[in-house]
């Protein structure tokens, strides 16, 4: 596989863009790092002429853009998704700078599809978009002034993926099979599920207990296995819970 073909499995996701020239812009950013593939999550303006004029010669990847409805579809069949944001939170998931965590995706798109979430100009990715992320990545910038606009902050990226792409080749490919965005959230609802039939979790006062078993199972890097592991001892749980109250 040579090591070029392994930015197809990366890609871009641009959430609540309001401006369609930031769309346009982040094509062409993206096309002179040699990647590809751009989702958009409600975009509100596309397709639309400043984003064909803010791509240059990037028409093309607009062109295969594909427009989705929520987060959700746009992580569909990935196994790892960054979130980048500037914003610090409260129980975060893991903190890569932009050359780590380029290092980090790569690492799993030798195989399987990944992608890098980019949120709306003003208020960036939302508290749910930010927990559907294995890690988040922060570009450093000038404390002072750390305001970056959207495609630059694509270029940056971009450009630290492309630049790791001679490490990521050198490196050997685990044998581990990682688990899909899809299954990993279907995990999550059926442990929140378990966890309020068996009065673990009060679902009008959670707490953030959901939030912090996301940040839990995101450092594991849960493999498909162990999601069916998991989602079998659920299964059991709620059998013998139902058993027991009958």
């Amino acid at each position: 596989m040579k090591y070029l073909t392994l930015l197809d499995n990366v890609r871009v996701v641009l959430s609540h863009t309001s401006h369609p020239g930031n769309i346009g812009a982040t094509a062409r950013a993206m096309k002179t790092m040699g990647l590809s593939s751009l989702h958009l999550v409600n975009p509100k303006l596309f397709p639309d002429k400043a984003a064909d004029i803010r791509a240059v010669g990037a028409r093309d990847i607009l062109d295969q853009a594909q427009v989705c409805t929520d987060i959700d579809m746009a992580l569909d069949n990935t196994v790892m998704a960054a979130a980048v944001t500037a914003r610090s939170r409260g129980l975060a998931h893991e903190v890569y700078d932009a050359r780590q965590g380029a290092l980090e995706l790569l690492s799993f798109a030798k195989k399987h599809p990944v992608a890098l979430i980019f949120g709306a100009e003003t208020s960036g990715l939302t508290t749910t978009e930010v927990s559907k992320c294995q890690i988040t990545i922060n570009i450093p910038t000038n404390p002072d002034y750390s305001s970056l606009n959207l495609a630059s902050a694509v270029q940056v990226m971009a450009y630290e993926l492309h630049m790791a792409l001679p490490e990521i080749e050198q490196q050997e490919q685990p044998s581990r099979t990682p688990a899909k965005f899809k299954d990993i959230e279907l995990f999550y609802e059926h442990l929140e599920r378990v966890m309020v039939s068996t009065e673990f979790l009060d679902p009008g006062e959670p707490k953030r207990l959901m939030q912090r078993m996301r940040r839990l199972f995101s450092r594991s890097r849960l493999e498909r296995e162990e999601v069916n592991i998991l989602r079998g001892i659920l299964t059991a749980v709620e059998k013998r819970w139902q058993t027991e109250r009958k």
